[in-house]
C-alpha cells in the first residue's frame, strides 16, 4: 500500500522513444485530420509519400498509415512527434519532412488557417525557419 502511495507522487518515466516511421506517419496524418476532413486525397498523398521514403510495398503503406492513424488519435501533443524526429532525423534532412507536410495540406487543394498554423509550429519545432518552411511549400507547388 505504502508503495502505491510512493508511485502516485513519483516523477512519470520518460515517454518511450518512437520509431521515426511512427512519428513521422503521426505527424502526416495529425496535419491530414487539422482542418476536420480527412479526405481521400489526404490519405492517398500520405500512403505515397511514406512508400516512397521507406519502400514499402502497398500493404506495408498501408498497415503503417493505420498504426500512424491510431496513434495520432490517442497521442496527447505534438511534442512528442517532432521531439523523436528531431532525435533520430538529421537537421539537413527535416526540410523534407516539411515538404512532406506540405505536400498533405496542399493535397485537397485547400489550405486553411489551422494546417497554416500547424505547419508553423511544426516547422518551428522541427528546426526549421519560416522561411525555409515557405520554399519547401513553393517547391511542393511547383512539382504539382
Amino acid at each position: 500500500m505504502i508503495d502505491k502511495l510512493f508511485s502516485l507522487f513519483a516523477p512519470e518515466a520518460e515517454p518511450q522513444k518512437l520509431d521515426d516511421r511512427i512519428a513521422i506517419a503521426g505527424l502526416l496524418v495529425r496535419i491530414a485530420r487539422t482542418d476536420g476532413d480527412y479526405s481521400h486525397a489526404e490519405i492517398t498523398r500520405i500512403d505515397r509519400i511514406l512508400a516512397k521514403r521507406y519502400g514499402l510495398t502497398p500493404e506495408q503503406t498501408t498497415e503503417l498509415r493505420q498504426e500512424a492513424e491510431v496513434f495520432e488519435k490517442s497521442a496527447p501533443d505534438t511534442v512528442r512527434f517532432t521531439r523523436s524526429i528531431k532525435d533520430s532525423v538529421p537537421h539537413d534532412e527535416r526540410e523534407a519532412v516539411i515538404e512532406a507536410l506540405w505536400e498533405v495540406v496542399l493535397a485537397d487543394g485547400v489550405r486553411n488557417t489551422y494546417e497554416d498554423t500547424l505547419m508553423r509550429l511544426l516547422a518551428n519545432l522541427l528546426g526549421i525557419t519560416d522561411m525555409d518552411s515557405a520554399r519547401c511549400r513553393q517547391r511542393v507547388l511547383s512539382n504539382q
